[in-house]
């Protein structure tokens, strides 16, 4: 194929792991990696040199070019605009309502992030439970441990993981050697050899009994500020909170809050409300174990997410069958 004659493929970020895919990709697409600057840009640029795509390739960090793709940004886009493909597991950034509107397929990458997102939620929840945070603070202020308080043992404790899919399979089976019993909370109750063991439990009852909670939802209109002041109110005193999710899941002022006056023991935090804005009060508290939302910030895994989003967009520019289009738009597929 000519250039010109191959689908027009626009990148929102340069692929800097899976090089060899992208290559590959070319011989049957025509790639362009976005020069636009703003969003402003972008909507100018969309008009003469971009106005032929025939699929984006987005990652986490495409908002700081664009923003969220909103109804106002997807309604910017030519109609031969035709997939937008995520390379992240968690799509919320996309109007997929938006999208359906306009016949735009939205793909997304949910089995890369698995393992090394539930590896970082152990490193967290271990981290918290030990109370690692105060001790590694003490020890580079000069101090060593002087002062530190006691942290907890994993074993016999019960951890309760709302949101029981991909990943929260995931970090169950890790902590079955740390001794710690599982229950989780999920929109359906899974098939017995899914749950490894693990009990379905109420959301009430989760928060109730569970010594460490961790989150692993997607952030939509139902799970936006699932955990507030008075689903913590509810916790046991002491409770360890892990979030490698989305941060608006949970109130962070209240979780600050909560922090503050003991009723959280601690928590391990990857994900944020505003992101790349943290509650100050989160950010004084010492027993808030806090990265970067780094989840999958590995060599690999960053690899494997590329191949996985240009995997979908060669599906769609041959016409197989994509590997994975949100569930929102799967009746897009079943109806063209």
């Amino acid at each position: 194929m000519s250039p010109s004659s191959k689908p027009f493929i626009l990148f929102f970020n340069a692929v800097k792991h899976a090089e060899l895919v992208y290559k590959k990709l070319q011989e049957i697409a025509h790639t362009e990696i976005i020069t636009s600057t703003t969003r402003e840009g972008f909507f100018h640029d969309i008009k003469d040199k971009y106005r032929n795509i025939f699929a984006i390739y987005r990652t986490s960090a495409s908002g700081a070019v664009a923003g969220k793709f909103d109804a106002e940004f997807i309604a910017h886009l030519p109609p031969t605009c035709k997939y937008i493909c995520h390379n992240g597991a968690g799509y919320d950034p996309i109007d997929v309502s938006a999208c359906a509107k306009r016949g735009i397929i939205v793909t997304n990458a949910p089995d890369p992030v698995t393992e090394a997102t539930a590896d970082l939620a152990i490193f967290l929840l271990l981290g918290a439970l030990r109370q690692l945070n105060p001790a590694m603070n003490s020890l580079r202020a000069g101090t060593f441990k002087q002062g530190v308080g006691f942290g907890n043992d994993p074993q016999d404790k019960v951890l309760g993981i709302l949101g029981m899919g991909r990943i929260g399979r995931a970090i169950q089976s890790r902590c079955e050697p740390f001794g710690l019993g599982t229950i989780y909370h999920n929109r359906n109750v899974l098939p017995v050899d899914q749950a490894g063991g693990a009990e379905y439990v109420s959301f009430e009852r989760l928060l109730r009994e569970s010594d460490i909670i961790s989150v692993n939802l997607p952030l939509n209109e139902m799970t936006r500020r699932l955990i507030g002041r008075e689903e913590i109110a509810k916790m046991k005193t002491g409770v360890v909170l892990v979030n490698t999710a989305r941060g608006a899941v949970l109130d962070e002022g209240a979780v600050a809050d909560a922090l503050e006056s003991g009723h959280i023991g601690a928590v391990g935090l990857d994900v944020y409300e505003r992101e790349p804005e943290i509650n100050e009060k989160l950010m004084r508290q010492e027993r808030a174990l806090l990265v970067p939302h780094v989840g999958t910030h590995t060599v690999e895994t960053l690899a494997k997410m590329e191949a996985w989003a240009m995997e979908n967009v060669r599906r769609a520019i041959v016409g197989e069958r994509l590997l994975s289009p949100v569930p929102e738009h799967c009746h897009l597929i079943s109806s063209s």
